[in-house]
């Protein structure tokens, strides 16, 4: 699974969709949740597509790499390290130029050699 989730963050990196979900199972579930809370998801691939598609220009270069890794009982568990330059102005104060960086983790499981679920936590 490893391999499999190293392709996806290489996508997400250059933010390539197609790429993104040549990964993904066609019913994949995606969910982010921020300080415990739900905050979005997705079911199946075309959702996530718009999801994706419409959240890449938030970005003018965005980049995660996994700082820690581990599978057990199907299910890998990462924990992430995010970078990203925003690239418009947002309605919260941030402005295009501005970074930031944070700490969360990311849970996948496959189906089929392709990523059924991805969770992302972050605090």
């Amino acid at each position: 699974m490893r391999a499999l989730i190293d392709r996806y963050i290489d996508a997400y990196n250059r933010i390539d969709v197609d790429a993104m979900l040549a990964t993904m199972h066609s019913e994949v579930i995606f969910e982010n949740y921020t300080a415990g809370v739900l905050s979005v998801r997705t079911v199946g691939a075309h959702e996530l597509r718009h999801l994706a598609e419409s959240s890449r220009y938030l970005f003018s270069a965005r980049h995660q790499i996994i700082t820690r890794y581990n599978e057990a009982d199907g299910t890998a568990h990462a924990q992430i390290h995010f970078q990203g330059t925003f690239a418009v102005d947002l309605p919260n104060g941030i402005r295009a130029g501005q970074s930031i960086a944070l700490d969360g983790r990311s849970e996948y499981r496959e189906r089929d050699g392709l990523l059924i679920y991805i969770a992302d936590y972050s605090d």
